[in-house]
């Protein structure tokens, strides 16, 4: 038996190196590398901690509630059925799971005490620490974890994860506090699967698993976790609030409350923020300038790093509009991608290429690229039958070339880009017309099996794994996260080689060659990559920079009463 997994081993080593080397931006900012276990403490050039830290540096103080800022409101809380960043923040404070990812991506033991695996990677035995609760005072035991582990087996499932659990033979029981996950081929990723969140056995094991995604009692009413905060209240649109699990299994959290504060419109976050009613945000490139001048002042402090993430401009690939690849290239030549990051968004960011991020393993930048050239652009969708009408827009066959390009509010940057491309596409002879939305209208939009867009601008937060197939594989267009229907059958043949090896460089190969495909395609014009600026009171203490998880470890921030 193996204890953990060998192919986790190497992230920390080749991650941490990315980490290292993007905390500092070429794009005019200086991000603090609060990511980077070097800065853990400040030392001076004899090694010791100044002065000043150890008159600054206490024991951690219990008590406060932190309001959190976001312009999105959350949909739902079931991490098995939730899509959106809203709702997968709040989950995280009320839900916990086996496994767990440090700030350099490498996996770890959370509520599970070992986890071993056979040599031949297809049997995982996971040990459930002893003790541990859900917050109405029920036991979390082996019978909680078959029974989540089992949910996106069942044909009746219909959310977003299937595509996770999909090699997963059977979960057996071993005993009260051990569980044995067998499966029926090699699974790289299988430890996403072993780290979701678990749900109680007790409280859904009679609702049909058909209709768990919409069992309202328990996913918007009263959801029960074993987290470490309890959920308290929802008022739809204004706040969420949870309270301290005073019998959390790793200790109390020091803070007394969370408040998940939701204010669609930016302009309004940010004014909260600098009047103290919001303590934390994740401040937006368009205003990243103004928080800055506010941390000079004292007011807050700014923690700062590349971001696991990406933005992009997506197509509806079932309108016709866009099922020419010729078309989707010639729409990425006309956009002015750096444009947007340089003016937009400040420089605070980087064009992107390519579905992967630069602080991943499998990140690779030969790929084919679309530079902004406008002639270039006409000349393809000319080459693609679309030519001026009679009022100057672009027509093929009686069609004309207008499309409308949804987005969410409360996102400046989102909001500014559709208007570039709006512009932009102008030139080309194309009508845009963009549509803001409040963010739980525009998901409801945007997921199946709506698919009522267009176009939309939206961006993802990315796994800690860098497999592609959970949004670009066409098994995940039905009912999974792939909204624009692409579909191209060597990427799905190299995604399903690349999940069946444990050889990281040549799943690197492989994820590579599928990038190249993609952004070939273009189903997507991918905008850039971020930065993630999070403001926080300067009394805050606790906090560690994660690129993916917003709130990572809330549980052990707190604040001193030195401010």
């Amino acid at each position: 038996m193996k204890q953990k997994s060998l192919l986790l081993i190497v992230l920390t080593l080749v991650l941490s190196l990315f980490l290292a080397a993007c905390s500092g931006s070429n794009t005019g900012t200086t991000p603090n590398n609060s990511n980077n276990e070097t800065n853990e403490t400040n030392t001076g050039n004899n090694g010791e901690e100044t002065d000043e830290e150890e008159a600054t540096t206490g024991e951690p103080v219990q008590g406060g509630d932190l309001v959190l800022g976001s312009t999105g409101s959350p949909t739902m809380f079931n991490p098995l059925y939730s899509a959106d960043t809203a709702s997968s923040a709040i989950e995280g404070f009320i839900f916990d799971g086996l496994l767990t990812s440090d700030t350099s991506f490498e996996t770890q033991l959370n509520m599970a005490e070992s986890w071993d695996i056979s040599d031949d990677d297809l049997v995982h035995t996971l040990k459930i620490k002893e003790g541990i609760k859900f917050h109405d005072g029920e036991t979390l035991d082996a019978d909680d974890v078959v029974f989540t582990l089992s949910i996106p087996l069942s044909e009746d499932y219909d959310g977003p994860r299937a595509g996770y659990f999909e090699k997963i033979e059977k979960v057996e029981k071993i005993d009260d506090l051990t569980v044995q996950v067998t499966l029926n081929a090699v699974d790289p990723k299988i430890h996403i699967a072993l780290g979701y969140p678990i749900l109680p056995e007790h409280i859904l094991g009679e609702v049909a698993i058909a209709d768990l995604g919409e069992y309202t009692e328990f996913n918007t009413k009263n959801p029960i976790g074993a987290g470490p905060f309890k959920f308290e209240k929802w008022e739809d649109g204004q706040y969420v609030r949870v309270v301290a699990n005073d019998d959390y299994w790793d200790g109390r959290p020091y803070l007394d409350s969370l408040t998940y504060r939701i204010i669609p419109d930016a302009d309004a976050l940010m004014t909260a923020l600098a009047a103290g009613d919001v303590h934390y945000y994740t401040v937006p490139a368009s205003d990243i300038a103004t928080a800055k001048e506010w941390e000079a002042n004292g007011q807050l402090k700014i923690e700062s790093g590349l971001a696991l993430s990406y933005s992009y401009l997506g197509y509806n690939l079932r309108n016709p509009l866009f099922e020419d690849k010729t078309v989707r290239q010639a729409l990425t030549h006309a956009l002015d991608r750096e444009l947007i990051v340089e003016s937009v968004m400040d420089g605070d960011g980087e064009v992107a290429d390519v579905p992967e991020s630069p602080l991943s393993w499998a990140y690779d930048e030969d790929v084919p690229r679309f530079e902004y050239d406008v002639e270039k652009a006409k000349a393809m969708l000319e080459e693609a039958g679309w030519t001026p009408g009679a009022d100057g827009t672009l027509e093929k066959d009686g069609q004309k070339f207008e499309f409308t390009l949804k987005t969410n509010q409360g996102n400046k940057v989102r909001e500014d880009i559709a208007v570039v491309v709006q512009e932009q596409f102008a030139e080309l002879g194309i009508k845009v017309t963009p549509e803001i939305m409040e963010w739980s209208a525009f998901l409801a939009d945007v997921d199946p099996p709506a698919w009522n867009f267009d176009a939309i601008i939206l961006g993802w937060a990315l796994s800690t794994d860098p497999d592609p197939s959970g949004i670009f594989h066409s098994k995940e267009i039905a009912e999974g996260l792939n909204f624009v229907g692409w579909s191209n059958e060597e990427a799905d043949k190299l995604m399903d080689e690349a999940n069946l090896t444990m050889d990281q460089d040549e799943r690197a190969e492989k994820i590579q060659a599928i990038n190249r495909i993609i952004a070939e395609e273009q189903p997507y014009t991918f905008l850039y990559y971020p930065n993630a600026h999070r403001a926080m009171p300067t009394n805050l203490e606790g906090f560690e920079f994660h690129a993916r998880a917003e709130h990572y470890n809330i549980h052990k921030w707190w604040l001193s009463e030195n401010n």
